[in-house]
């Protein structure tokens, strides 16, 4: 029965990749935000919040997750800055706005519970041409709408250039 069991197994992964083709490149290449556009992106995002009378901290996350610009402005909290990089990370990582977070995880033992990871408004996911390119994450504003609403005005200000570049 064991034998069987494991032909089986092994005829259902053969079959699996039968059709599938051969990759021809041993590596992938893989889009990225620049520095620059990372930084406007930023910038964009303090400014948003400025005009709701507000002062914010603003991460942006590459693809790996790894902080590409930080900036705090002037009033905002220290704290600020370790937050919205949890957000960013927690965007890019869950590919979908920390605000749609809240409900999802409510286990004890859910994933949620990890070092570094927040679920609460304010981070966004950075995406252009159907790939994901990283996260950006504020923290600050009075709600997670507002730091959320920031965010999207970050992102807003350089997503045509991105579309554009994604093609």
């Amino acid at each position: 029965m064991k034998k069987l069991s494991t032909t089986l197994c092994a005829a259902a992964l053969l079959g699996a990749t039968a059709g599938a083709p051969l990759q021809a490149e041993p590596m992938i290449s893989t889009n990225r935000i620049t520095m620059d556009t990372a930084l406007q992106l930023a910038q964009a995002t303090i400014e948003a919040c400025r005009k709701e009378g507000v002062q914010i901290a603003v991460t942006v996350v590459d693809r790996a997750g790894h902080p590409q610009v930080m900036l705090r402005d002037v009033l905002a909290m220290d704290l600020t800055l370790a937050i919205s990089k949890q957000k960013a990370y927690t965007a890019l990582s869950f590919n979908m706005p920390t605000s749609e977070m809240g409900a999802r995880f409510t286990e004890p033992y859910s994933v949620m519970k990890l070092d570094g990871l927040v679920a609460s408004a304010g981070g966004l996911p950075i995406t252009a041409g159907g790939a994901l390119l990283g996260g950006v994450g504020v923290s600050g504003a009075p709600s997670g709408i507002t730091d959320e609403q920031c965010a999207q005005a970050g992102i807003d200000a350089i997503q045509d250039d991105l579309e554009m570049a994604a093609f």
